[in-house]
């Protein structure tokens, strides 16, 4: 290689010179308020970046003055503001009174001309609009874009501008409080991160759910000092040290109306019996049942709060058509807007209930909970029911309250008993979003606008402070572990095993030396090229490269293609080491929950296989490849340090049984389904594996038995309680998921691993291709998982991590083993005992 190895991590560097334009303050149209004009200033200085304002601070004309300015200093050009139906008639009353010439369009071929352009997403989603052709783009209420990777809307987003340098906005009122993607979306949309790389650097994951991302307690302030490097977060104008005046909210009032649930069909237990209430945890299905059924009950209330207040303009918010209908029955000139409408018929009816022209409007928030300005003649509005969906709910309030309201506003939201559970979870969001923005706006009063200090604490690394410990037959070392690993001496390691970094999946550390942090598969192999040529040099001939590795899963949205498709990282690294050399023996299948793949992947469901069985693919295993240093006599082949094993210790029964394919049926009946009644789960599951690793297999026979238990209701959704079997040495099915350091570190409360190596993997490839005593090398140490096991079996271990918080954490699991090595057994005290009445 040509390029040195510090060459190499030098150009993983690219300095952010921005994107922007420095604007004046007096270059901003002098209509904008102060806090609006130092809003526009930063976007434009930024070029990409969102603006998370409150509702009423001037968002309309803030993106308006951006994309005009940008244009401006581009010198041409033409810019497009993609909306959500129903807010076009905002858009032009500001532009309106800024003096801003804008044009609706619907299609490409109407936007020919330079100049600024108006859409709806529905334009650009179905194809008829391209945006690439546009040199800025803003989005307002962005929020479409929180479905990361399961949107049309996102994927084509993120197909259109993957590989363009156009300056790009975001703008929206409420990222919601906790859902981290939507912010992930954002910034991917904007070209700030990749999103797999901003989940590995801040959060640890559900690995039982998709997109369920919890931040690390200890890098909380570093993820809202990024998000804010790229974000802006206002509240109210003094959080930019302007004035207050006129931005006061009107006071504000919201009541809840519980109507009683009808509990005549409350359903029955698993064992049949009838239950006597509804079950107050509901689910999705649960919720829209029962939305149906207390409707008439819902409606009844909700008449008794128009009564109440007959000549009040108001807003009722509704979800399902059923209820639409019913309000119209209900509801004397009520004017509803819903999917199926025209669309010109749609906006005409939100343009006249803004103007006053109408007394009475019905929608679903989902509809017309977004972008649309109620608040000069509606300060009233009853919810028909309740929903999941804070991010709806919360955005539908502040169609009416919001800044420039100038009266009180009351919201009536009516539910049902069963509903309660629903009530506090919208009413816990409401609290999360309150401390989120309040976070926010701390580090903008903090550090100002300008961000120089916020992105000093951002700096990525580049290098590191070599730190080494060393203990009971261990050495491992805090640094990069392609210099760690030329340090080595030659031929002295009996046996490399580690993980290897999954390439672009996961970021361990904020450093340019992470093997994470790379740009794609193609560049993270060329920083492997750096580290493999000393694994072999390291490894004594003959011996073995045990390398633990995953296939991923490539999103829909990155495709092309429209379905996940699989990318063959194990075959990757196949191609690779054999490149340096090594010659490639073949590789154990570590079988993975399929059931519980598909709550991370969404890529498995049943319910899409019933959908379309062509789409789904098979489980995701975990590999463990074997590879093997020539040895320097090759005319036997044997290693130049054999792996002996003793024949009075390995039999030639136990060799016969290693080196055959499958195992012999035991010839016992096989496992009726009725054997399965009355069993627990636990119970299930080891019937299942014992009946499963004894019999002839009968795909057909195991189908029946999980119908069956589901019929019971004994079949979890979350994982896959009867798992096959291997009958094969090829294929471990027996690997113990949970036995790992991650199990230690959460005991303990420390930061968890994100790929954590089962101790079963480690014990079995250490004990098949070492001798006692010989050392067992980990290029990536993480937890030093390898080290740790090769002590307890009789071996020496060394390792190499760059994380200082795994070493640490590893350091500390080696130094405690070596204490409980030292303290004594009760065998060894009563052996000593002995000696003393001896003497």
């Amino acid at each position: 290689m040509n390029q040195t190895y510090t060459d190499f991590l030098r150009a993983k560097v690219h300095h952010d010179e921005g994107c922007g334009y420095d604007v004046r303050a007096r270059e901003v149209n002098p209509w904008l308020k102060p806090h609006q004009v130092d809003m526009t200033r930063w976007l434009v200085k930024g070029g990409r970046r969102a603006l998370f304002a409150a509702f009423g601070l001037g968002k309309t004309v803030i993106q308006l003055e951006t994309v005009r300015l940008t244009l401006q200093k581009l010198g041409h050009g033409r810019g497009l503001i993609v909306a959500p139906l129903g807010v076009r008639g905002e858009f032009f009353k500001d532009a309106k009174k800024l003096k801003t010439k804008i044009t609706f369009v619907r299609s490409t071929a109407e936007a020919q001309d330079d100049g600024i352009y108006l859409t709806n997403y529905e334009s650009v989603r179905e194809g008829k609009l391209d945006p690439s052709g546009f040199q800025v783009i803003s989005l307002d209420e962005a929020d479409v874009l929180r479905g990361f990777g399961g949107t049309k809307t996102f994927r084509e987003f993120m197909r259109l501008f993957e590989n363009t340098n156009v300056h790009r906005f975001v703008a929206t009122a409420t990222p919601a409080p906790n859902e981290f993607i939507e912010l992930l979306a954002y910034a991917a949309f904007l070209g700030i991160m990749d999103v797999g790389q901003a989940k590995t650097r801040f959060f640890k994951r559900n690995s039982e759910q998709a997109d369920e991302l919890t931040l690390h307690p200890h890098k909380e302030r570093e993820f809202w000092l990024w998000v804010a490097s790229w974000a802006l977060f206002v509240q109210k104008p003094s959080d930019l040290g302007h004035s207050d005046e006129g931005y006061n909210l009107p006071p504000f009032e919201v009541r809840w109306h519980e109507v009683p649930t009808d509990h005549a069909d409350a359903g029955a237990e698993r064992d049949g019996q009838g239950k006597l209430l509804k079950d107050a945890a509901i689910g999705v299905v649960d919720a829209a049942r029962e939305k149906r059924t207390s409707l008439p009950a819902r409606i009844v209330k909700m008449q008794e709060l128009r009564a109440a207040e007959p000549d009040e303009h108001r807003l009722i918010w509704h979800d399902l058509e059923a209820e639409r209908l019913a309000i119209e029955a209900a509801v004397p000139g009520v004017v509803s807007i819903y999917g199926t409408q025209d669309l010109e018929e749609r906006e005409a009816a939100v343009v006249a209930f803004s103007d006053g022209q109408i007394k009475e409007l019905a929608a679903k928030p989902i509809i017309a909970g977004s972008g649309c300005n109620f608040q000069r003649h509606c300060a009233r509005a009853i919810f028909l029911g309740i929903g999941f969906k804070f991010k709806d709910f919360f955005q539908a309030i502040h169609r009416i309250q919001r800044f420039l309201q100038a009266r009180p506003v009351r919201i009536d939201i009516i539910y049902t008993e069963a509903e309660r559970k629903i009530r506090d979870e919208l009413i816990a969001k409401w609290d999360g979003h309150k401390r989120q923005t309040e976070a926010m706006a701390a580090i903008i009063r903090q550090y100002g606008l300008s961000g120089a200090a916020s992105a000093a604490e951002l700096t990525r690394s580049l290098g590191v402070t070599r730190r080494e410990a060393t203990g009971g037959g261990w050495t491992v070392a805090h640094n990069d572990t392609v210099d760690e690993t030329a340090r080595l001496a030659p031929d002295s390691v009996g046996l490399v095993l580690t993980s290897v970094p999954f390439a672009t999946q996961y970021e361990y550390s904020p450093s340019y030396n992470d093997f994470g942090h790379t740009d794609d598969v193609a560049h993270f192999f060329r920083q492997m090229d750096y580290l493999t040529p000393s694994l072999y040099r390291a490894l004594i001939p003959g011996r073995i490269l045990a390398v633990h590795v995953k296939d991923r899963i490539t999103p829909a949205g990155l495709t092309g293609l429209g379905f996940q498709t699989v990318q063959p990282f194990h075959a990757d690294c196949i191609a690779h080491y054999r490149a340096h050399g090594f010659g490639y023996l073949g590789m154990k299948t570590i079988v993975t929950d399929v059931v519980r793949e598909n709550a991370q992947t969404y890529r498995l469901g049943w319910s899409e296989q019933c959908k379309d069985g062509s789409r789904m693919g098979v489980g995701m295993p975990e590999y463990l490849l074997l590879f093997r240093k020539p040895p320097t006599d090759r005319s036997q082949g044997y290693a130049d340090v054999r792996v002996v094993k003793s024949k009075d210790k390995y039999s030639r029964g136990r060799w016969q049984l290693d080196a055959h394919g499958f195992m012999r049926s035991s010839g016992q009946r096989l496992l009726a389904p009725e054997d399965l009644n009355g069993l627990s789960s636990a119970e299930v599951f080891q019937a299942f594996k014992h009946y499963s690793g004894t019999e002839v297999y009968d795909f057909e026979r195991d189908v029946r038995l999980l119908d069956h238990l589901d019929g019971l209701k004994m079949l979890p959704p979350g994982f896959m309680l009867c798992q096959p079997v291997s009958h094969s040495p090829e294929v471990w099915t027996d690997v113990t998921r949970m036995l790992t350091l991650n199990g230690e570190q959460y005991a303990k409360g420390k930061e968890m691993h994100l790929c954590p190596l089962q101790f079963d993997i480690v014990d079995r490839a250490i004990t098949q291709y070492t001798n006692p005593g010989d050392e067992v090398y980990d290029p990536f140490g993480g937890l030093m998982t390898v080290p740790l096991r090769a002590v307890k079996l009789g071996r020496r271990g060394r390792a190499a991590e760059l994380n200082g918080g795994y070493f640490d954490d590893g350091v500390w699991h080696l130094r405690r083993q070596d204490d409980q090595g030292k303290a004594p057994t009760l065998f060894d005290l009563a052996v000593e005992h002995v000696a003393e009445e001896a003497l």
